[in-house]
């Protein structure tokens, strides 16, 4: 059974967390915000676009790095404020950083340690950051 549901964009200012996981691993890959244009777009074209929040609009995740996310399943969660993105991450790396994750350090009471090696060279890949 089929039913339309959206997102919930006024509880939070007009935005939403998007978690953003790799299909078939779950790898957790990033966390981003959607506002409804990002929404629309990303349903439309099944690639992934976000809204920064730093640059005040919309980015097409991959636009710089060519490291895009194909769409392949979206989720919402029961209160209709937070998205789960299950994505194709083309190219290897999430990361700005350029490691296949955001979340590539563990904190640990010693400190934090790097647990992924990286993917690319952001210096080599970005004029500026994506």
């Amino acid at each position: 059974m089929s039913q339309e549901v959206q997102p919930d964009f006024a509880k939070s200012d007009g935005l939403v967390p998007v978690v953003v996981q790799q299909v078939g691993t779950g790898e957790v890959l990033m966390l981003a915000y959607m506002n409804r244009e990002a929404y629309d777009e990303t349903l439309a074209t099944g690639r992934a676009v976000y809204y920064s929040r730093s640059r005040g609009g919309l980015w097409r995740k991959g636009e710089s790095s060519g490291n895009i996310q194909q769409v392949r399943r979206v989720r919402i969660d029961c209160d209709r404020d937070t998205l789960l993105l299950e994505v194709d991450q083309v190219g290897g790396a999430a990361c700005h950083e350029g490691y296949p994750s955001c979340f590539f350090r563990e904190i640990t009471p010693a400190g934090a340690t790097i647990i992924s090696q990286r993917v690319f060279d952001p210096s080599e890949v970005y004029k500026q950051t994506e």
